[in-house]
């Protein structure tokens, strides 16, 4: 613990660090900068395992400051990711003109909006001070909620300058951004206005096809490559105009979300053959149609607004952040069209990346340096930049509950772990700093074999207990990268979607050719069949030495025995669940799932060996579905 002890001189000296929360809307979260560096950052559900929870974030910001070393009073600031005041008129606002459609909304929400939502600053000092008491709280300063996905957009980025595009739902007023940064200097060009959102019109899709939102999206974004977009030019004639430069207008009559409590109604199930899909219900070539549709009027949406920010920068290099920018196959659309040179994305591109992007805003603020980019890399230390547990406390634990393991040096843990997962062997992955953000990056992971077709049902059905037709991402050597994938460029945080190489792929047999929907899982397309698509596609996940030694040290020793420098990495957790933080929460999803093996630091499990694991209920009644 304390790996990242600040530079606390006053006056003269280094800046003190800045505080960056955001919550009370979802993914809460906490981030710590100094100098314009990130230290730490974490979000508040793997503390609470609560699901995207929204609530202050007292466990990240306490995580944050143990990890550094800090007392909350010796922060120059904390900085709020959004203005609340400014929000609450939004909020009101969309009340009184979807009058009186929206009263009973109004008239649930509004006694929490006319009090704390609105003074959401008075709240998150008493927070503050609770976890503090007796300490001179900093100043606490707000920034609006699209400024800070543009400075976790740029900040950090690698670029000296660059173009800057953040779209999401909806944050006070604005969707949609478009931005400009030079240097330590971030100038707003155009936006576009609730209710008017890319964001809310995905989710609207998200919730028709029975998925959860704010939560599912990226399932339908999953569930597009088994569909044909023969509902793209309704949803470009009914629902949205698009215009040459990527802005747009919703034709609000077949929506709801502006003042119900659902996202569409009667007029969108008339436009789209029926009512909503039941969550959990079958899923029908309706719903891989539709998906397949609204992912292809995405991304000609944001290759329009890209394409403007560029040409209104003259900049050929793009960061992006806000949740859109998650879609990960946009985002390979817009390098793979060559609409920029260079594209960077915020690993932690949602809400809780808002934590870090205003405590960046104030940083550069006050004088700080982007120092990284004159090295030629991002500031992001590889997204990991949650607590640790040394292997002394992993000891400690394992030895408290009596749990048989094995120490090795790291180069016998690697070459033994690499020989099991070539065997066919599901391993947990424990390692060093949690991740910051959604996707876990070889700290907190579940690692397989890609070579095996069987692989792809068996984590979904029988270790992640989700659906079939999720796809799994391949972890790749980056100096191998080019070899395996079509990529333009390197993709550590996992953000990028690409075609399988040629080399690795496989021909399609004649009676496969007429297969449809999930019968499309059964069709192998390539040499790593686990992490390949049905479209032959992959969200690829590029792994250097310099981010990640000992992830880089095990894909090498997989490499040097198998040929296959791949593996498959996803979460360490099941449906519903927040990736583990602890030992003790990889320990229960190792013994809970079809996990074979777990490495927890330089220790090494075989569950043949762990005692039988009792629980006194039923451990999935507990996980919410996501």
């Amino acid at each position: 613990m304390g790996t990242a002890r600040a530079d606390r001189r006053g006056t003269g000296g280094a800046e003190r660090p800045v505080l960056g929360i955001s919550a009370y809307y979802h993914d809460s979260a906490a981030a710590l900068v100094a100098d314009g560096v990130p230290l730490a950052a974490a979000q508040e559900e793997r503390f609470t395992r609560r699901r995207h929870d929204s609530g202050f974030p007292a466990h990240a910001v306490a995580s944050c400051l143990r990890e550094a070393g800090l007392r909350l009073d010796e922060l120059a600031a904390v900085a709020f990711y959004e203005d609340p005041a400014l929000k609450f008129r939004r909020v009101l606002a969309t009340w009184l003109a979807t009058a009186p459609h929206g009263f009973p909304v109004f008239r649930r929400a509004f006694p929490q909006w006319a009090g704390w939502k609105r003074r959401a600053l008075d709240d998150v000092r008493a927070h503050l001070r609770e976890l503090a008491p007796g300490q001179t709280l900093p100043p606490v300063v707000a920034y609006r909620h699209h400024a800070s996905h543009a400075a976790s957009a740029f900040f950090p980025s690698p670029y000296p300058s660059a173009a800057v595009l953040c779209v999401d739902g909806v944050g006070e007023w604005a969707t949609t951004t478009l931005w400009h940064g030079r240097g330590t200097d971030l100038v707003p060009l155009a936006e576009l206005r609730f209710p008017h959102s890319l964001g809310m019109l995905y989710s609207a899709f998200t919730y028709f096809c029975g998925f959860k939102v704010d939560s599912g999206e990226y399932k339908l974004m999953g569930l597009a490559p088994y569909g044909t977009p023969r509902y793209a030019p309704l949803i470009r004639e009914r629902l949205i105009d698009i215009k040459p430069d990527g802005s747009f207008r919703l034709d609000l009559r077949h929506f709801t979300f502006q003042y119900g409590r659902t996202m569409v109604g009667r007029a969108f199930e008339e436009l789209f053959d029926g009512p909503r899909r039941t969550p959990e219900g079958p899923l029908t070539e309706r719903e891989f149609d539709l998906a397949a549709s609204v992912q292809q009027v995405t991304e000609e949406v944001l290759l329009r607004l890209a394409r403007t920010a560029l040409e209104r920068t003259g900049e050929r290099r793009l960061c992006l952040a806000g949740g859109v920018a998650l879609n990960c196959v946009a985002n390979g659309r817009l390098l793979a069209d060559g609409v920029c040179d260079e594209l960077w994305i915020q690993p932690a591109a949602g809400d809780a990346g808002g934590s870090l992007g205003a405590a960046l805003a104030e940083s550069h603020r006050r004088g700080a340096p982007r120092a990284h980019v004159a090295r030629g890399s991002d500031a992001m230390a590889g997204s990991l930049l949650g607590p640790a547990h040394s292997d002394r406390e992993i000891a400690e634990f394992l030895t408290d509950h009596g749990y048989p393991a094995v120490r090795l040096p790291e180069r016998k843990l690697t070459e033994r772990v690499a020989a099991e997962l070539a065997r066919g062997r599901v391993v947990g992955w424990f390692q060093g700093r949690m991740e910051f953000g959604p996707r876990a990056l070889g700290n907190r992971s579940i690692l397989a074999d890609p070579r095996d077709p069987a692989t792809q049902s068996t984590l979904n059905l029988k270790t992640k207990f989700r659906e079939s037709f999720r796809p799994f991402a391949p972890a790749v050597l980056a100096e191998d990268a080019k070899d395996w994938f079509d990529l333009a460029q390197e993709s550590p945080y996992m953000l990028l979607t690409a075609q399988v190489a040629a080399a690795r792929r496989r021909e399609i047999e004649p009676p496969a050719e007429g297969v449809k929907g999930l019968d499309l899982l059964r069709v192998p397309r390539s040499t790593i069949p686990a992490v390949t698509h049905v479209d032959g596609s992959s969200r690829v996940q590029t792994v250097t030495a310099e981010h990640n030694p000992r992830f880089h040290a095990l894909l090498t020793a997989f490499r040097d025995r198998t040929g296959c420098p791949v593996l498959v990495n996803t979460s360490f957790n099941v449906r519903g669940e927040p990736i583990v933080r602890t030992p003790q929460e990889a320990y229960a999803c190792f013994m809970r799932t079809r996990i074979d093996l777990l490495v927890l630091g330089d220790h090494l499990l075989d569950k043949r060996d762990q005692p039988e694991w009792r629980e006194e209920a039923d451990w999935r009644a507990t996980i919410p579905m996501d």
